[in-house]
């Protein structure tokens, strides 16, 4: 288990599972479905199934539900920041007063649901960067996108993107978290004074970052045009993708189970 425990957002996590094993398009269309089904889901008892639903997955892919977990780390400021709007801010009946602000019934339900549902958002998302390889996302977004070639839409060059900036997600929390500690042994102070006092300390941080970012983006320009790439013209891939039965299998009982899951919370609005 101590290998995981420096597991980034957006890393890649060899295993072999059934999961690793799907097609990367029948993955990618696995987490665009599930997205689109926790945004259509409103009730409780529906975001707790679509936990349930990730245990399972991330059960099958032989990921550590921690670490699964750990991956809504990053955005945590922000489902709490959203959960406060909701709770003080939604008109309903009131529970609670502090001074001018009110807790609200409604306030509680929405606080919930829109935090379930931000933390399920990326740690489906998650799930996709942990069981499919840089490469592989990149051949089954090109994949996904090659009927739009015809009208002229750069398939692969919109596939190379989104790859790499998904490889840059574990390398700008390496280099935040190496500059912050840089800082804090020059007696930088990060979790001391207020909430907008910690978030001016964390100015002098982005400064460096972005030069290390466009540093590390030049040398990767840089190195891809050494290797001669120009693009997806002529282009072939070692190991084509082969769509097999049991990602059609997959790809059904994931939708059956969401769309039992989304129609479900309307039989049952708990």
């Amino acid at each position: 288990m101590a290998a995981f425990d420096k597991i980034a957002l957006g890393q890649y996590i060899p295993a072999k599972s059934p999961i690793h094993a799907l097609d990367p398009r029948a993955k990618i269309i696995l987490v665009i479905s599930a997205m689109a089904a926790v945004f259509m889901t409103h009730t409780l008892t529906a975001f707790i199934l679509w936990g349930a639903l990730l245990l399972l997955i991330a059960r099958l892919s032989r990921i550590p539900p921690r670490v699964v977990a750990a991956s809504a780390r990053p955005v945590l400021i922000l489902i709490i920041f959203t959960s406060l709007l909701h709770l003080f801010l939604t008109p309903g009946d009131e529970i609670a007063r502090f001074g001018r602000l009110a807790i609200t019934k409604e306030g509680v339900f929405l606080a919930l649901t829109m935090s379930m549902r931000l933390a399920c958002l990326v740690m489906y998302a998650s799930l996709l960067t942990f069981t499919t390889s840089p490469s592989q996302i990149s051949d089954g977004l090109e994949g996904l996108l090659s009927p739009l070639k015809r009208v002229g839409v750069p398939a692969h060059e919109i596939a190379m993107m989104i790859t790499i900036a998904l490889r840059f997600i574990p390398t700008l929390f390496e280099e935040t978290g190496r500059i912050i500690k840089a800082q804090k042994s020059r007696g930088a102070e990060f979790d001391e004074g207020s909430l907008m006092k910690r978030a001016k300390a964390y100015i002098p941080v982005l400064i460096p970052l972005f030069v290390i970012i466009f540093k590390r983006a030049e040398s990767l320009a840089v190195a891809m045009e050494a290797r001669g790439y120009c693009g997806g013209a002529g282009r072939t891939r070692m190991k084509p993708l082969r769509w097999r039965p049991s990602d059609s299998a997959a790809l059904a009982a994931f939708i059956l189970l969401s769309a039992v899951i989304v129609c479900g919370e309307k039989v049952f609005p708990l």
